[in-house]
């Protein structure tokens, strides 16, 4: 009865073949690949250099991590980020300038910290939710009639043609054709570069490659977000015949210093909140495997005592919420595959991630044998309801630390970041750390669990971005820039790897082409000296002297009376971090990071040359982001007295001292500070005891 039928599906599917066949090419000077932070700027700096460009997203969502849960910016150093990066942090001050743009919480009652603060009088901001990120850059793009095209996935096996060493067009999975002058691959992944045949590499370079110190297996360095001592790694205790629990690598860690193939954990930038009317509380999802989190518990029950997460503030109640300690949002080991994965494998291990991490957060708000301090505390969050609305707070952008990297006739490493060696054509400057999170779990030496991979290596000022790093080698492509899978080591790619940095590589990516159409030539061929001089006109920072370091500030043990002990003296537990700050007692002071969690405390010890009543100071050196609430406790002869120190406030006694208290002493006193349930940064600097007549 129905005799065509069985022809309607080939025929169906002959006829969109034969559509694909004929999709008209869509032509415009410069064609970005990758709709993320870098993919928009470059539009955005093609247009202003009046040519015809077209960014082609792969996603339904532009902005990359920056729109995708990362309102935490990691910088280093503002001053140099310039150019359309910095033009945005304007436009994002400007977007919370605007009291609409304040629903959760009043605008004077938002307190940003860290790296990220702003400081008075600044026209920036550097901390913001995903959904303002969003609205600014559609905003831009509509301001500046940029063309952006959505859902369109690069073809990887046979959409790039090229022809004389040069990529013609491109061809995506829909059939959809896109021919440039000039293309830039801005995606987390180098997809476009890869198919193009451009060299790259994958996972971690040995030491001897390029005469590094800090790439390939990095045990020693392995010291933060690390296991306790103690914990076993076996399905049953004690049994190595049982087997290793989930995600332990059995043939770690190799050799100290050896390359492999592989790569820093990914995560979700979880955007949460408290706010009981924007909150969905974490849910144990479908699937969930209770041996994955086992390590998680054993690390609670051998002594961990922190919050594993660093949950810092975002406007509106919200936060950006990253990796902490041993066990934690990281899915160590389990993105090996992902950077030359087909789209399905990366679809599957991206849904893997977020199975795996919405398991952490149930468990460490709900399971039983979670500590009761740390339910109560995760189980105060949840995810945003006004926020990846699609997902139920949960946002599609997995945070890609690295995948390819390309190898190009220059490659920056750790010695251009320390300025062991020049750079001479900058396009931009990288300021930050050599940060690489974990990269391996794995069973030590004495039988227990400890993860492999994390650096963070400072200390160096901001350091040039050579040109040839975003440009294939000479003679491999001849049309194409790379501003995001650039070609850099491991360890440079640790420090080079930041949205605001991305940014600015791709404004110049961008001038470059644009340069390279006006004199014909190749992009390996850019006359230098003109890309600098439009990059400059522009506002990009090519170069950096930092301002005189200020004079030590250093206050000595010997012009203070009393009986003092400093910091370094203090038997610190937890992580405590040195301040570069040229300030406070002695060599400085230490502070905690804006933990919050109760992972840190100092005990100061001092001998008393006399029995008797003294009264015991505190110091600290002051600032906006300090805690409010800092806990402090007295061990004297009559018992324990407890105390609160607002560390946002000069200390009243020298400027350095601020008195908790006098109390009876036998010769000896002990003084606690921590930092449990603290609103800002603790500081431990000294603590003084004063007699009292």
């Amino acid at each position: 009865m129905f005799p065509n039928r069985p022809l309607a599906l080939p025929l169906l599917l002959s006829l969109v073949s034969f559509s694909a066949l004929r999709a008209e090419t869509i032509e415009r000077d410069l064609v970005v690949y990758g709709g993320t932070s870098a993919g928009i700027v470059a539009g955005i700096q093609a247009k202003a250099m009046g040519k015809t460009v077209i960014v082609i997203e792969p996603t339904s969502r532009e902005g990359g991590l920056t729109t995708g849960g990362l309102g935490q910016t990691d910088i280093g150093n503002k001053q140099v980020i310039g150019g359309l990066s910095r033009e945005f942090y304007r436009r994002i001050a400007k977007h919370y300038h605007e009291p609409t743009s304040w629903k959760w919480e009043k605008r004077e009652d938002y307190k940003d910290s860290g790296q990220s603060r702003t400081e008075k009088g600044e026209e920036t901001m550097w901390t913001f939710e995903p959904s303002a990120a969003l609205k600014v850059y559609r905003d831009w793009i509509a301001e500046t009639g940029l063309e952006l095209v959505h859902n369109q996935r690069l073809n990887r096996e046979t959409g790039v043609k090229i022809e004389g060493g040069r990529i013609v067009s491109i061809t995506m999975e829909s059939g959809e054709v896109y021919a440039g002058k000039m293309f830039i691959d801005a995606t987390y992944e180098g997809d476009l570069m890869a198919a193009a045949g451009v060299s790259y590499t994958v996972g971690r370079e040995a030491n001897a490659q390029y005469g590094e110190t800090l790439n390939g297996v990095q045990t020693a360095q392995a010291k933060h977000h690390q296991f306790v001592k103690g914990v076993d790694p076996y399905v049953v205790k004690g049994d190595p015949a049982s087997g290793l629990l989930p995600f332990i690598d059995p043939s770690g860690p190799g050799e100290e210093g050896a390359g492999d193939k592989r790569v820093q954990a990914y995560c979700f930038r979880m955007c949460l909140t408290d706010h009981p009317d924007n909150r969905i509380p974490f849910a144990k999802p479908e699937g969930y495997d209770e041996q994955w989190y086992e390590l998680l518990l054993r690390n609670y029950e051998a002594g961990e005592k922190g919050l594993p997460w660093i949950n810092s503030s975002m406007p509106n109640r919200k936060t950006d919420t990253n990796n902490r300690l041993g066990f934690s949002t990281d899915f160590i080991g389990q993105n090996y595959d992902y950077p030359e994965a087909s789209y399905a494998e990366r679809e599957k291990i991206v849904a893997r991630h977020r199975l795996y991490q919405q398991g952490v957060m149930w468990t460490l708000a709900y399971h039983p044998r979670m500590p009761e301090k740390i339910r109560a505390e995760i189980s105060k969050w949840g995810m945003s309801k006004d926020e990846f609305t699609e997902g139920g707070g949960w946002q599609e952008q997995l945070y890609i630390r690295e995948a390819r990297r390309m190898v190009s006739d220059l490659v920056m490493t750790q010695n251009h970041c320390q300025h062991r060696e020049p750079v001479e054509a900058s396009v931009g400057m990288g300021a930050y750390t050599m940060d690489s999170h974990h990269v391996q779990r794995h069973v030590d030496a004495e039988g227990h669990v400890r993860n492999e991979g994390d650096v963070q290596v400072g200390g160096f000022p901001p350091y040039p971005i050579h040109y040839l790093s975003i440009v294939p080698k000479r003679g491999e492509c001849a049309n194409l820039l790379v501003p995001v899978c650039l070609s850099a080591t491991h360890i440079a790619f640790g420090s080079i790897r930041m949205e605001p940095v991305f940014m600015v590589l791709a404004q110049s990516a961008a001038t470059a082409a644009s340069l390279a159409i006006d004199a014909g030539v190749p992009v390996q061929e850019v006359d230098y000296a003109a890309l600098r001089a439009r990059l400059e006109a522009d506002g990009q920072i090519l170069n950096y002297t930092a301002p005189p370091r200020p004079a030590v500030k250093f206050t000595s043990l010997d012009s203070i009376k009393g009986i003092v002990v400093d910091d370094s003296d203090a038997k610190r537990t937890g992580e405590w971090i040195l301040s570069v700050l040229m300030s406070g007692i002695h060599q400085g002071y230490h502070h905690d990071n804006d933990a919050r969690d109760g992972s840190a405390s100092a005990v100061f010890t001092a001998t008393l040359p006399s029995p008797g009543r003294y009264e015991v100071q505190v110091a600290w050196v002051p600032n906006a982001n300090r805690a409010s609430n800092v806990p402090v406790r007295i061990e004297h002869a009559d018992g324990v007295a407890e105390a609160k120190l607002n560390q946002r406030e000069r200390p009243a006694i020298d400027k350095l001292f601020a008195p908790v208290g006098t109390f009876r002493f036998d010769g000896k006193g002990v003084v606690t500070i921590s930092n449990a349930g603290t609103d800002g940064h603790v500081v431990v600097d000294a603590v003084r005891w004063v007699p009292v007549e």
